[in-house]
């Protein structure tokens, strides 16, 4: 069989595998539509309408606004009017980032715990393991249906989320203010290279273990490093700027090939069969 023809067919199965399951395609749908669309909307929606000195939980955001000002981090808050500018201006293109990344995160490791994971579940992967195909084939097409919709469902994601951003901001600042610099690398160099990084790092732990739930749970440490970026971000102690987000890329894809590495060391028709015993 054609290389490029065995991939496409592995790409074909795995994305039928998971439209055909509500447990897949469920999750993928609901976390990006929460984190990254109504969350978001309604906090803006909020802070653009609403005397913030009142809400007192909002005071220690309002003061780490007042730090960045200072500093100069961010210079375009200094000349906004008001409160509401500022920190509409600082949800929408900065604190809402890392969230961003959860999307990709979670879709990788959905879709790969089901690709070995699945398999052996199904009780599948003996016949995979018997077409005549190389195993360098076999974990490209893996790759590729996990890779593919977990990008694709962040950038619609993105492209939703920039157009309600630019409709709630335009009435206070008077023309288009997203995305900038940093949402440009985050969604075109980090996310491929997050979503690359966990897809391989949950390949490794998918044809390792027994199911689909041992496989999600394993593959969902990675959420936890994200956990600290966006507490940093959101207090305003760590402010990511384009360097960091473009270094950030470049070390995902540093571990991506280390874990690249270790799949082609690891796995092979053998492991595979014995691990479903």
């Amino acid at each position: 069989m054609n290389k490029r023809h065995a991939i496409r067919a592995l790409v074909r199965k795995d994305i039928r595998a998971i439209t055909a399951s509500v447990q897949l395609w469920l999750p993928m749908i609901i976390v990006p539509l929460l984190i990254g669309i109504i969350m978001p909307a309604a906090l803006l929606w909020v802070a653009s309408r609403t005397e913030l000195r009142t809400i007192g939980n909002l005071e220690f955001m309002l003061d780490s606004l007042d730090a960045l000002t200072r500093s100069g981090q961010i210079p375009q808050l200094a000349s906004m009017p008001t409160d509401n500018h500022r920190i509409v201006y600082y949800l929408a293109l900065y604190m809402f980032a890392p969230l961003f990344l959860i999307i990709p995160v979670m879709a990788s490791s959905i879709l790969t715990a089901n690709s070995f994971a699945g398999e052996k579940e199904r009780k599948t992967l003996e016949g995979l393991l018997f077409i005549p195909i190389s195993m360098d084939t076999l974990f490209k097409g893996k790759v590729l249906a996990a890779f593919i919709p977990s990008v694709l469902l962040s950038w619609v994601t993105f492209i939703i989320y920039g157009i309600i951003a630019n409709i709630l901001m335009y009435p206070m600042f008077g023309q288009l203010m997203f995305p900038n610099l940093n949402w440009i690398i985050l969604v075109l160099w980090v996310v491929p290279s997050c979503s690359l990084m966990v897809i391989l790092f949950n390949v490794l732990i998918s044809a390792k273990v027994r199911g689909f739930q041992e496989a999600y749970q394993l593959g969902g440490l990675v959420v936890i490093p994200l956990l600290a970026l966006i507490a940093g971000q959101a207090s305003g102690m760590l402010l990511i700027r384009p360097f960091m987000l473009l270094l950030i890329g470049a070390i995902l894809l540093l571990v991506c090939f280390i874990l690249l590495r270790l799949v082609t060391l690891w796995n092979s028709r053998q492991q595979l069969a014995e691990s479903q015993i």
